[in-house]
């Protein structure tokens, strides 16, 4: 079928068949995954187009595969926290969807007091093993989502399933077709894509969804499972460790619309972030993350970390609020007693303070110089300082205004002589052996006995 594509302004054929491969021993890959090997990342210099939807939002796992790496929520912290993602996603519902397992009764108990909230966005959704009882948990709890899952490689389908390549795709499309027989829109996990045979299996596969699809008349979506973190973003990689080919493959060759494909990674190789923004980049609609990236082993794609990659691509926050990311993050720390380690992006307790002297010494002229954005605006997270024994005379000034909140004329300069007596204090502390910072407590109480006038002017 040849189409006219009027963004592009050219004729596009869109006949593409391409039928399964029942291979009789399994594909491993074994050129990029020796087990024995860091895997290998190989290049067949194929680059396919840039195609980012007009567009693109988060959904959530925190209540999903977030849970599979903590101790289960309670129904009160999971109301909590899916009332702050509401707020954050803002009245565009960026945050379009939040997933939930329904198989305990808190679980159950925590999706109807979430239903109870009212809200449009985030759309509730459901997770399920492959099996048609199941479906009636989710028919019970009137959920119009759910995924399913689908693994799609042949370590899962030969190694754990015990099946071949058409017994597994039989068996997936048969569940799919009890859920639309149920009226309800499945949603395909294909677990482990980055190491499944993209051609042979998976594009096949999609093919027969889209029959279905047309046939019933219901969306069926696709989230691609990065399941051990090996996609990569680069571009001219080969399948099937091509975030850009597999986005694109799918689009293009597999006719499935953008708003149905969704990318679902983990970061083991430190490239959750990046992928997420290439699934973007590259066709898909849909990015799905966690709250601080909490999940199995090195954890999901971090949704605080896919909001600001949003408002770098669009220019615009479209109506989410970040300062929620900080309550969130303080609602884990002092709630749920999480420690987020100190130096992570956004939500960490010292991603935006500087310690070296000559760092504060520009940001008392100029907190743009090594801020990376007003934090305390777009965050309610104000730029701060850390005393130690580098910080200097421009270190403890800064840090004096900044507990103060003196601002203009007010401001304590690096000249002034109650920075010279604390700068002085702070010294001897290290000349006596030591060697870690100094805390705002001890700062405050040394302001007490050598600057009481500071000390008097300090927030109550």
């Amino acid at each position: 079928m040849i189409t006219y594509n009027k963004q592009k302004n050219l004729l596009e054929l869109l006949s593409y068949q391409y039928s399964l491969q029942d291979v009789e021993e399994p594909n491993l890959y074994r050129d990029n995954f020796s087990y024995d090997e860091v895997p290998k990342v190989t290049f067949n210099y194929r680059l396919v187009p840039m195609n980012c939807p007009d567009e693109i939002w988060i959904t959530d796992t925190t209540f999903r595969d977030g849970q599979q790496s903590r101790a289960p929520y309670t129904v009160e912290q999971i109301t909590k926290l899916y009332e702050m993602l509401h707020r954050l996603g803002g009245p565009k519902g960026k945050i379009r969807q939040c997933e939930f397992f329904l198989y305990s009764e808190t679980d159950r108990k925590a999706i109807r007091a979430c239903q109870e909230m009212g809200f449009e966005f985030p759309e509730i959704t459901g997770w399920i093993r492959a099996t048609k009882e199941d479906f009636q948990l989710v028919k019970d709890m009137g959920l119009k989502e759910c995924g399913i899952l689908v693994s799609c490689s042949d370590y899962h389908i030969f190694h754990k399933l015990h099946k071949t390549r058409k017994q597994a795709m039989d068996g997936y499309l048969e569940i799919v077709k009890a859920a639309l027989d149920m009226g309800i829109r499945p949603r395909c996990h294909f677990e482990d894509v980055t190491r499944a045979d993209f051609y042979g299996f998976v594009v096949p596969f999609a093919q027969e969804l889209r029959h279905l699809m047309e046939q019933y008349q219901i969306p069926v979506k696709i989230r691609f499972c990065d399941t051990m973190g090996y996609g990569v973003p680069y571009p001219g990689a080969t399948l099937p460790r091509s975030v850009p080919g597999i986005i694109y493959g799918i689009n293009h060759f597999g006719q499935f619309p953008s708003e149905l494909i969704e990318w679902h990674g983990h970061n083991d190789f430190y490239k959750a972030v990046v992928n997420a923004t290439t699934a973007w980049l590259y066709g898909a609609s849909s990015v799905n993350c966690s709250l601080l990236g909490i999940g199995e082993r090195t954890g999901n794609t971090p949704l605080e970390a896919m909001v600001m990659e949003y408002a770098q691509m669009r220019g615009t926050l479209d109506g989410m609020d970040p300062t929620v990311i900080t309550e969130i993050a303080e609602y884990y720390e002092k709630e749920l007693d999480y420690k987020i380690p100190a130096h992570t992006p956004f939500v960490g307790a010292d991603f935006n303070v500087t310690r070296a002297g000559i760092h504060a010494d520009g940001i008392a002229k100029d907190e743009e110089i090594y801020n990376i954005f007003n934090t305390a605006k777009i965050l309610n997270r104000p730029l701060g300082v850390e005393v130690n024994k580098n910080s200097g005379l421009a270190g403890i000034a800064y840090w004096l205004n900044h507990e103060l909140k003196l601002e203009g004329d007010e401001k304590i300069s690096k000249n002034a002589p109650e920075a010279a007596i604390l700068k002085e204090w702070v010294d001897k502390q290290y000349d006596n052996g030591r060697v870690s910072y100094i805390s705002k407590e001890e700062l405050i109480e040394a302001m007490k006995e050598l600057t009481p006038h500071l000390a008097a002017k300090l927030p109550e």
